[in-house]
């Protein structure tokens, strides 16, 4: 039984191969080209989400190099967020986050709802005075108060997004009201409409030192205007998350009569 086992892992390792391609000997090095064939692979969905990916060791003998090379090519996609490890179940390739732009919901929110779990590590949460583009964005008079919040999101320990907020200091009691969720903060001051702007950015060193990835990464910048039910604009949100982590949709209906 044990043999038999063996030689369905090892047919597996090799159909793996198979599709991702061969490695070049005298070309880069062996780890970085794994690293990169796997890459290549998840882009164009030849491995797909949460598929599992064969043993460190099967994988090593099917390609004749070390177990150390693929568990160091392994281990930066998992910091790439590209991958993940289950304790006792193998790699697998992280699942991707769809994001529904029409729905009003918290990075919190819409990690439970995904069965992930939410978490920031907080760079800054102070007070000031607003500046002339917060105060443009919030419809605010010059030297106002804000409370501003800087931190990283995480979804199941693997970064996703850099998010600065501001939020009008009479929406608050205080910085320190904000623990996990701002929604959850706000409670009835929460926005009920929000605008939002997308583009595709690059990620700049210092934002991608934050997030444990590379520089120049591909992302995407959201800036985010939210509105209580009274009016007033509560939020002003600007998040960088990363391209290959996050995906946004949106649901068009046509107008009636077409």
């Amino acid at each position: 039984m044990g043999q038999e086992r063996q030689s369905m892992q090892d047919q597996a390792a090799q159909r793996f191969v198979e599709r991702i391609g061969p490695l070049e000997p005298d070309s880069a090095p062996l780890y970085l080209q794994l690293k990169r064939l796997i890459q290549d692979a998840i882009s164009t969905n030849l491995l797909r989400a949460g598929e599992a990916l064969p043993p460190e060791r099967d994988l090593a003998d099917t390609l004749a190099i070390s177990r150390v090379t693929v568990r160091k090519a392994f281990e930066g996609l998992v910091d790439a967020g590209l991958l993940v490890r289950r304790q006792g179940a193998g790699t697998f390739v992280a699942e991707r986050v769809e994001k529904n732009f029409a729905a009003i919901s918290s990075f919190s929110e819409d990690m439970l709802a995904r069965g992930r779990t939410p978490r920031s590590v907080w760079i800054s949460r102070t007070e000031g005075q607003v500046t002339p583009e917060e105060a443009l964005a919030l419809g605010l008079s010059p030297g106002s108060a804000v409370f501003r919040f800087t931190r990283i999101r995480y979804a199941d320990d693997i970064s996703m997004a850099l998010e600065y907020s501001t939020i009008p200091a009479w929406a608050l009691d205080s910085a320190e009201a904000v623990a996990e969720s701002l929604y959850d903060a706000l409670g009835d001051r929460r926005p009920a409409r929000v605008l939002q702007r997308l583009r595709a950015v690059l990620f700049r060193e210092d934002q991608a030192q934050l997030l444990g990835i590379e520089a120049g990464s591909a992302g995407l910048e959201i800036e985010r205007r939210g509105f209580a039910r009274d009016g007033r604009t509560v939020e002003f949100t600007r998040s960088w998350y990363r391209g290959d982590s996050y995906d946004f949709v949106a649901e068009l209906v046509a107008p009636d009569g077409q």
